[in-house]
Parts: structure tokens; sequence; C-alpha cells
């Protein structure tokens, strides 16, 4: 007879066993355009939006699952999935869209981080965005998939400053639970806007190639090389995903709570409604909620930063690699993956000369985060039907429950845009 005590261990021991790509996943999604996106949600209205971070982790775990599930059943990421229904001209499209609406988001995370050390006291901002952009290159093209894979788990743990610093300002837990489950949505562009933006920043193009790639490179980090080594996934295989699937889209949704909640008590109590930079934000915190919060507030800009580039960069390298039949993956050797890396490259470059540009890094956030929001369901769609395919999926296509999830998602994302639009046509 197992022992209780047994038991317990055995369940955490594989759950933390479970943990993978799922966790850096979820973890990447609170990269510095989420966090200035929450924070500009935060500071305009409130707790009123508290409640988008229980409407969006079950349809973000959902679609996630069915990335991975695309990823870890044909054995290829999710561009190479696509290119077995779709024309590669059309693939094609939507990489350079990934592309371009990923090097304006490493623009703006790298001035974010930037900002950051400069507030910290480290140097001059301008100096970091080549300090951080160009390490991320290097270390990359330097690193082997488990090396890089153990770092991002490692820097999601920066995150908890969020959680800490709400906890910090001690809330109404009484007026803090009634907005998070009785939600309110006003009929005007600006909270319509605001809701698109966070259903772009939780549920991100870039994601889904992100975990469909990672679910390829832990399976040639198991020595499976062929394709044909790749296809199909067990029954157990599944179930520890779905875990850690499950709990990265949990602890990526708990922390949008949590800074929504920190600048609600701080900014928006205050009056100061109207963001301009992360530096200002940053800042706007400090008299308001103290210097630790302050620091954490900061500290986590930095770590978010270090764990999305890599994501951002890579998602745009694995669709471009797939669609044109490149060599790619990060245990790739740079002489043997040049295409891939070139790209990696490019879109962490081409997001560190954009921040010379003197373009407004919260407005190009808010606003990469709404495109995102709009391209998304355009791509759930395409999913879905990749997904229920019996022929691609080998015979595992994703179950009803969960194509029924993903279509919920997709139509409230194209109800979220179109109502953005009317009620902006009407102002």
């Amino acid at each position: 007879m197992t022992e209780p005590g047994a038991r317990r261990q055995s369940v955490v021991g594989r759950v933390l066993g479970s943990l993978g790509p799922g966790v850096t996943t979820g973890a990447a999604d609170d990269d510095p355009s989420g966090i200035a996106t929450y924070s500009v949600v935060g500071a305009q209205y409130g707790t009123g939006f508290l409640w988008s971070a229980l409407l969006t982790w079950p349809l973000m775990a959902a679609v996630q699952m069915m990335c991975a599930r695309v990823g870890m059943v044909t054995g290829m990421g999710l561009a190479g999935a696509l290119r077995q229904r779709f024309p590669r001209w059309l693939v094609g499209l939507i990489a350079l869209a990934l592309l371009i609406a990923n090097t304006i988001n490493i623009a703006s995370d790298l001035s974010g981080m930037a900002d950051a050390a400069d507030m910290l006291g480290a140097g001059p901002s301008g100096l970091y965005v080549w300090v951080f952009g160009l390490g991320i290159c290097f270390l990359t093209v330097k690193l082997r998939y488990h090396q890089i894979a153990s770092v991002l788990r490692w820097l999601a743990l920066t995150l908890f400053a969020y959680v800490i610093a709400a906890l910090l300002l001690q809330p109404d837990w009484a007026q803090v639970l009634h907005d998070t489950f009785l939600p309110s949505l006003r009929f005007e562009s600006g909270e319509w806007a605001a809701l698109v933006a966070i259903l772009g920043t939780t549920i991100s193009p870039y994601l889904f190639f992100w975990q469909a790639g990672q679910e390829v490179e832990e399976e040639i980090a198991k020595g499976r090389r062929l394709l044909a080594h790749r296809r199909g996934a067990s029954r157990r295989e599944l179930s520890a995903r779905r875990i850690d699937v499950g709990i990265g889209t949990f602890f990526s949704n708990l922390v949008m709570f949590f800074i929504i909640l920190t600048t609600a008590l701080t900014l928006h109590r205050h009056g100061i409604t109207d963001i301009a930079t992360t530096r200002q934000a940053a800042e706007a915190l400090r008299p308001l909620a103290g210097d630790q919060a302050y620091l954490l507030y900061t500290l986590g800009i930095v770590g978010t930063g270090l764990l999305a580039i890599p994501t951002l960069a890579g998602s745009a390298a694995y669709a471009f690699a797939e669609t044109f039949d490149w060599a790619y993956g990060l245990d790739q050797k740079f002489r043997n993956a040049v295409s891939f890396y070139a790209v990696f490259v490019f879109a962490t470059v081409a997001g560190g000369v954009l921040d010379f540009l003197r373009v407004d890094p919260i407005k190009a956030l808010l606003w990469s985060a709404v495109l995102n929001g709009l391209l998304a369901p355009f791509l759930l769609v395409a999913l879905l039907m990749v997904s229920g395919s019996k022929l691609i999926m080998r015979g595992q296509a994703s179950s009803g429950l969960s194509r029924t999830v993903v279509q919920v998602t997709t139509v409230v994302m194209f109800a979220a845009a179109i109502g953005m639009f009317v009620f902006s046509a009407g102002r």
C-alpha cells in the first residue's frame, strides 16, 4: 500500500518533471510589452479589468496546448505544419507579418529594459539597448538548447516581483474580488481597445510559433533528430504537457492580474492615467508605493525582457526556417544554420535600431498589442484547420473540447476587434 506522503511526493515529482516549454512560453508572455499594456490598462481603468485574467487563462491554455500538440504529433513547428495545408507564399506572408510585429515588440522591450537599467543606476539607457540586444544574440548563438531552456526557466521566477509588489500595497480584497468576479465593460471605444490589447498580449501569435518550436527542440534534445522519429506522441507525453501548459498559462495570467492591480492601486487611484514611457510608469509608482515596489517593478522589466526577447526573435526565426526549408534549431551551430540565426540577429538588431528613431515606446507597445489582437484570430482559424486534420495530425487530432475552446477564443477575439472599430466609428 502506498503511503500518503509517498503519493504526495509522486504527484509533486510528476508536476515538477512536467515543467518545460509551457512554463517558459507562459512567462515570456509577460514581457515588457505585456507589462506596459497591463500598466496602461490599470492606470486608465483601475481594477475594472481584473476580470480579464479569468477570461484569458483558459483561452490561452487551450491555444498553447493545441500548438504544443501540433509540434509533438507532427514533429514540426507551426510553420511546417501550416505548410502541409496552405501554400508557401501564404505561410511566408504570415512569417513576414510575425517578423515585423516581433521586431517592434523587441524594440519596445529593449527600450524598457534599458530605461530600467538606467533607473537602477547601471548606466545610460542608450548603451544598454546594445548591451542587452547584442548580449542576447551572442548567448543564443553560443549556448545550446538545454542551456538556454534552463536559463529561461529560472528567469521566469522574476515575475514574482509583480505579485510581491501588489501585496506590499495591501489592497482592499473585497473590492478586488468584486471586480474580478463581476465583469464590467462599457460600450465605448477605449475599453474595447483595451480588451483587444489584453487579448493580443496574452494570446499572441509569436507564442504559437515558439510553443510548437520548443516541442521540436525538446524532441531533438532527446535524440530524435529525424522527422520520422519525432512524429506521434504518447498519452503520457501529452498529459505531461497539459500540466506544463496549464501551470505556465496560469502563472502568466496571475502576473497580469497583479500588474493591473499594482498600477490601479497607485497610478489610477492618484489620477495618473496617461503614461508615456516605462520610466514614467516606474517613477510615478515610487512616491506612491515606496522604494520596494519601485525596485521590484523595475527589476521585473529587465528579467522579463531577458526572457522574452529570445522568444520573440526565436519564433520569427522558426517561422522563416520552416517556411523556406532552412536548417534550424538552438542546438545547431551557427555555421550549420546561418539563415536561422540571421533572422534571430536581424530581429534583435533591427529592434535596437528602432529605439533610436524616438518612437514613444509605451504607445508602440500598446498598439503592437492591438495589432496582435487583430492578427491572432486569423492565425487561430488556420491553427484549427491544421490541428483538426487527421492526415496532418496522423490520427491524433485535437479533441472536440479543445477545438471548441479555441473556436470560442477565435470568436471572442474577432468580436473584441469588431467592437473596438464599431464604437470608434460611433464616437
